[in-house]
């Protein structure tokens, strides 16, 4: 019989932990939380300083009840829930429902599930951190006391299902701000000038810098004009070549931010699947001889800093794999925001050894294309930096200058392994020039102006979003997934071509929202909330304070809205076509992935029918039908006949009007990692469009 019970969230966790501590100890899983606060009310006690109410959650009794059994057989009792303030909950929860004295040695944490760290965090234990404790209970209740007061409220006045959080609410508010920007937006209209040259055969392209040795901006085609009459022959003097080396330094390890921010660029990940996968990495995965294994340390942290067992080990690999001169010779700099926690590690292998084509058999395919992001993020980070040199020149005829610029990777360094991505999906470029000197004649090829106009503020994708929310301090890394997987599903935003856009519905809670509880949609006053949970989790702070600080003017304010609030009708917007069930008219309703068509004679009707967007294009298989635009059940965009089923015609490419000049077939447009080209779904004619 064993004489330790050790108690983890996911059986998945248990199961390669148990391998690591031996017969001696029994491994179980509580699943989760075992308490929390009721569904079905508040559960705080205003007037007794905020006392929760804890109840054991429904269908946890049996898992309870086999935890206190096995809690009876043994010895000692070890909580080994993650290692954060929710980790921390659970087992303070864990402590109070199995009888165990929270200020004895009842805790193990460890920050990767790995042997060594396992072995080490059981010869450590620990009380259960109260602080901790407190900064989770903290932000558990206020988010009760906002919800459970506002919610009803929108409920009465809007609609029922509706809700309100504290960050929730002020993620919607940015993607509503950020539609205004944009329909706000005024074009301004700039030119510029495109120029080709050649020595000795050789082409290049320049640009149009200014006028007289002053950079100028081009506003208008007359300028431009103006600009093209001074230049006189074909040939362009380069008046000077400035030739220099730049470095290029490696980017960190992974946080949870940049962690969901290059998963999404990279892998198309939405924030909720690459927490999900990266549970899994962490938790253990079985890798043949080794058994199951933990991946990666903890995911969820704001640290960009790793051990020095980790550094070096990294630097070993480095050395082995690509040479000693790849490896790093200074000190990476970690530079620490005032808003980080760093509690934990950054996201990193749990090691570098386990190299992902040699473990890619024992992977799901998203769990490969993860775990190889992070082991290459890492391996890049203790890199040399990457070496470039650049080439600028300048060229002139009357006075008209132009400036080529050009690039040659000297030494790759961490650039071999690894490349951060970015939100504008611009490529390194690696652009060569001819050997210029000071003096020559360039000929030239081709002078080309072009219109352009200034762009809006691009709609936030969900890299962007949690970005711009770290920056602002809104929220920490435990929080960005549901935050965002909530505002979806409450229908107050949606996805289209991966951006968010704003709902009616976002709108209407939003003003009401701003109008009678402005502090809640204030960003300064969500970071400062994010700070002072900060300091009850370092014992700086009493958590009943905060919380009585904000409840005090809350309070007023819900009066003051439970009387003034005035009652919304969203009306249905009609379709514009009747129901083929019954005849009444068709109207759009908003649902969990948004926009739908339902009957008016709701409930005596309930036919209901997906919006499909007609693109333009004729059936080529049936010749009879139209293409149109659907959603898949998992929200992939994909196209179709519309007269479906008699046409079974799909595509996951968006089929163009025009024939293939080759074979006169169907033409798509083909989205790569590249950009999207236009090619042929019979032969082999292909076309760039961008």
């Amino acid at each position: 019989m064993a004489d330790y019970l050790v108690i983890v969230e996911s059986p998945a966790k248990a199961k390669t932990i148990g391998k690591y501590l031996g017969k001696k100890y029994t491994v179980k899983a509580s699943m989760g939380h075992v308490r929390d606060l009721p569904k079905s009310q508040m559960g705080v006690d205003i007037e007794q300083e905020f006392t929760p109410k804890y109840i054991t959650i429904r269908g946890k009794g049996p898992v309870l009840k086999d935890l206190k059994t096995a809690a009876k057989k043994v010895k000692k009792v070890y909580l080994a829930a993650d290692p954060d303030r929710e980790g921390e909950a659970i087992a303070w929860h864990l402590a109070h429902s199995l009888n165990i004295d929270e200020n004895s040695d009842c805790r193990v944490v460890f920050n990767e599930i790995t042997k060594q760290a396992i072995k080490d965090a059981f010869k450590h234990p620990r009380p259960i951190n109260k602080d901790l404790v407190d900064a989770q209970q903290a932000r558990r209740i206020l988010d009760r006391l906002v919800g459970y007061n506002i919610s009803p409220l929108l409920w009465k006045k809007v609609k029922k299902g509706l809700s309100a959080g504290r960050v929730q609410s002020v993620a919607v508010k940015m993607i509503i701000e950020r539609e205004k920007e944009i329909k706000e937006f005024v074009p301004v209209e700039y030119w510029s000038i495109q120029g080709t040259f050649k020595l000795n055969d050789e082409p290049f392209e320049a640009k149009f810098y200014g006028v007289d040795g002053k950079k100028t901006e081009l506003g208008s085609e007359d300028e431009v004009k103006q600009v093209l009459t001074r230049l006189k022959g074909e040939n362009f003097l380069i008046e000077s070549v400035k030739k220099k080396e730049r470095k290029r330094n490696p980017v960190a390890p992974f946080t949870t931010s940049s962690l969901q921010q290059e998963a999404a660029r990279k892998l198309n990940f939405r924030a909720k699947k690459t927490m999900m996968i990266a549970q899994q990495l962490y938790e253990g995965i079985d890798i043949g001889k080794e058994g199951t294994v933990g991946l990666i340390t903890y995911m969820r942290t704001d640290s960009t800093r790793i051990s020095e067992t980790a550094q070096q080990e990294t630097k070993q690999y480095i050395e082995e794999n690509y040479g000693a001169e790849y490896a790093r010779t200074e000190k990476r700099e970690i530079k620490k925001d005032k808003k980080q926690q760093d509690a934990h590690e950054a996201i990193r292998p749990t090691s570098v050894y386990k190299d992902p084509k040699n473990i890619k058999s024992y992977l799901s395919r998203d769990q490969f294309r993860l775990y190889k992001l992070i082991w290459e993020r890492l391996v890049a980070s203790e890199m040399a930096p990457a070496v470039m040199d650049t080439m600028t020149v300048d060229l002139t005829n009357e006075g008209v200058l132009f400036r080529a610029t050009g690039s040659k990777l000297k030494f790759p360094g961490f650039m071999k392994v690894y490349i951060e991505g970015n939100d504008d999906g611009k490529k390194e470029e690696d652009r060569l020039l001819p050997n210029l000197e000071e003096g020559k004649l360039v000929t030239k090829e081709v002078i080309e102006p072009n219109q352009h106009f200034t762009q809006p503020p691009p709609r936030y994708t969900e890299a962007r979003l949690v970005k711009t929310m770290e920056e602002l301090g809104i929220g920490r890394p435990s929080t960005y997934a549901p935050t965002l997987d909530t505002i979806q599903r409450r229908g107050y935003v949606a996805l289209e071509d991966k951006r968010f856009i704003p709902t009616e519905l976002g709108e209407i809670v939003l003003e009401l929202i701003v109008e009678f509880f402005p502090e809640i949609l204030d960003v300064e006053f969500t970071a400062k909330m994010e700070n002072d949970l900060d300091y009850i989790e370092e014992g700086r702070e009493n958590w009943i304070q905060i919380i009585d600080q904000f409840y005090d003017g809350f309070e007023k304010r819900l009066k003051v809205a439970e009387e003034e609030m005035k009652e919304v009708e969203i009306k249905d917007e009609p379709a514009g076509e009747d129901c083929e069930k019954c005849g009444h008219e068709m109207v759009y309703k908003m649902g969990r992935y948004g926009k739908f068509m339902a009957c008016s004679n709701f409930p005596d009707c309930r036919n209901t029918k997906a919006i499909v967007k007609d693109i333009g294009v004729k059936c080529p298989s049936c010749k009879e039908g139209n293409i149109v635009e659907r959603k898949s059940k998992k929200r992939r965009t994909f196209f179709g006949c519309d007269r479906y089923p008699e046409c079974e015609f799909v595509s996951w490419d968006k089929p163009i009007a025009r024939p293939c000049p080759k074979c006169q077939s169907l033409l798509v447009e083909k989205k790569t990692k590249k950009g999207v080209h236009v090619q042929c779904t019979s032969c082999d004619y292909k076309e760039e469009t961008n």
